[in-house]
């Protein structure tokens, strides 16, 4: 999935599009969910992910719909043939379709053969090693680039270029937030799961527009408010209670 979506920008496709394809996990997840499942979810629950995906796709055309960034995407889009863009956008696709069927299966397997994240971890991330043969002159490449960065100005910093320390600290929080999931996977629907990761996403877009110093425009909001709605409306917390009857007393 991972290689997938990193190959995907090979291919002409924009940051944004990129990032609003990876936003509309929840309802590939909800989809599939219906297909192979059979589950049916409430109406609250249909409206809480559509509202969600809008808020979170809104947030990100905002983001970058000024400046740099629009003159970057307008020539993105110009520039590759169309044959170009689709294979782009059939990577993006699979990676999607693929990501969510994966958790409707991880759902299933501990659903079948018990709890346990740990190990399951361990195979999904070791199984596949040996696929990143295939690109070995890929990784060199780039292995090439991290060595040509400036150090960090700090001690005993100086000799180690500064890509090698940003890519171990990637490794390490994405340990830590690939772990906590693979936790939650145990304890919670593949749909709750998917929601948690996409309103990770969401607070990292936020912080990356405080971060670099962004306006935060009134459709900012609007997409926040949508956001923000429709998870408490998926938590059940703006649904509509169940009616509570008292049971009747029996006469003699």
């Amino acid at each position: 999935v991972s290689v997938s979506n990193n190959h995907a920008l090979s291919y002409d496709i924009s940051m944004p599009l990129h990032m609003i394809f990876k936003s509309g996990s929840l309802i590939a997840n909800m989809v599939l969910a219906i297909i192979l499942q059979k589950k049916r979810y409430p109406l609250f629950k249909h409206l809480a992910v559509y509202m969600i995906t809008l808020g979170i796709v809104i947030c990100t055309i905002a983001s970058v719909g000024g400046g740099k960034a629009k003159e970057a995407g307008i020539a993105k889009i110009e520039e590759g043939s169309v044959y170009t863009k689709c294979v782009g956008i059939g990577l993006l696709l699979f990676a999607l379709l693929l990501s969510a069927r994966m958790g409707i299966y991880q759902e299933t397997l501990y659903a079948r053969h018990g709890k346990h994240p740990r190990e399951s971890l361990f195979y999904v991330h070791a199984l596949p090693l040996p696929g990143f043969l295939l690109l070995v002159p890929n990784i060199y490449s780039h292995a090439v680039l991290f060595n040509q960065s400036a150090p960090l100005p700090f001690p005993m910093l100086e000799s180690i270029p500064r890509s090698w320390i940003y890519l171990l600290l990637n490794v390490i929080t994405q340990y830590v937030c690939i772990r906590s999931v693979y936790v939650l996977t145990t304890e919670c629907s593949s749909l709750t799961v998917t929601l948690v990761i996409t309103l990770r996403k969401f607070v990292s877009l936020l912080l990356s527009i405080y971060y670099f110093q962004n306006p935060f425009t009134i459709i900012h909001w609007f997409g926040t408010a949508l956001v923000f709605t429709g998870t408490l409306l998926f938590t059940g917390v703006l649904s509509p209670a169940p009616a509570v009857t008292e049971p009747r007393l029996k006469t003699q």
